[in-house]
């Protein structure tokens, strides 16, 4: 597919690259706690290769879905909410969607919060060219990494995608000792079987820069969205996973040592 970042150039380190101008979003959020330590400015770009079966962001599939903006302009806005970071721990976060299906753009954005002083969080799939990963992650303090399923049957049922370059980020963000945070979310009847938990856990296990796992209980609060744009939502009958179900699997990762929440 083209290219969906608009670019000109310029000179960095002596060499020429790409000097991003715009890129697509589907929203903000201007105080987030969820994503991420402390108060934050929530980015979510538009475009994802995924398509996960509990989505709860459907209308960010296609760049198309989203809105044309400039990095001056997005930074400008992160600005008037400095305070509340700063004084709260907190930062700015760019989930999705994919952000890194679009890696120049995020990275741009990246690299002003760090100018700034800002804190950075990069919230992803992992599903990506690690090249172009390795090309964002210079500008971000944390990342947290989005496994859907360690049994790579089930991870391509849930997303349509394969598992392996989501655990080639994993071991990269281990190699370079970048601060992750592992999501991992819980479907009953689906990613909740104790082998599958146990087998990214002990993946997981193997890992020296993971601060913490949290296990995020399945909700229908996209499906609507779902109805909206024609698609099909095959979770309609699924269960919210009961407390006890969620901790079990919180338990499963203690076993093994990891912080998990």
């Amino acid at each position: 597919m083209p290219n969906p970042e608009f670019t000109t150039t310029k000179v960095e380190n002596n060499k020429v690259v790409p000097a991003i101008t715009y890129g697509y979003i589907h929203s903000v959020e201007s105080c987030g706690t969820v994503d991420g330590p402390g108060i934050r400015f929530l980015i979510f770009t538009s475009g994802c290769p995924l398509r996960c079966l509990y989505c709860s962001n459907p209308d960010c599939r296609k760049l198309e879905n989203g809105k044309q903006i400039s990095v001056d302009e997005i930074v400008t806005e992160i600005q008037k909410y400095t305070s509340y970071m700063k004084s709260s721990g907190g930062g700015v976060t760019i989930s999705g969607g994919e952000p890194l299906f679009q890696p120049s753009f995020v990275r741009e954005i990246f690299k002003r919060c760090r100018s700034l002083g800002i804190h950075t969080a990069l919230d992803t799939s992992g599903f990506c060219d690690l090249e172009s990963a390795k090309y964002v992650l210079e500008f971000v303090d944390l990342v947290l990494l989005d496994i859907k399923s360690f049994d790579p049957i089930t991870y391509t049922y849930v997303t349509g995608v394969r598992i392996e370059p989501t655990l080639a980020l994993a071991k990269y963000l281990n190699e370079i000792n970048k601060p992750t945070w592992i999501r991992y979310v819980l479907v009953p009847g689906l990613t909740d079987d104790p082998e599958n938990i146990a087998g990214l856990a002990n993946f997981i296990a193997t890992l020296n820069n993971v601060e913490r796992v949290e296990v995020l209980p399945f909700h229908k609060m996209g499906e609507y969205k779902w109805e909206q744009l024609g698609f099909e939502y095959l979770l309609k009958e699924t269960p919210t996973p009961s407390p006890e179900q969620v901790q079990v699997a919180i338990d499963i990762f203690r076993s093994k040592g990891i912080f998990a929440i």
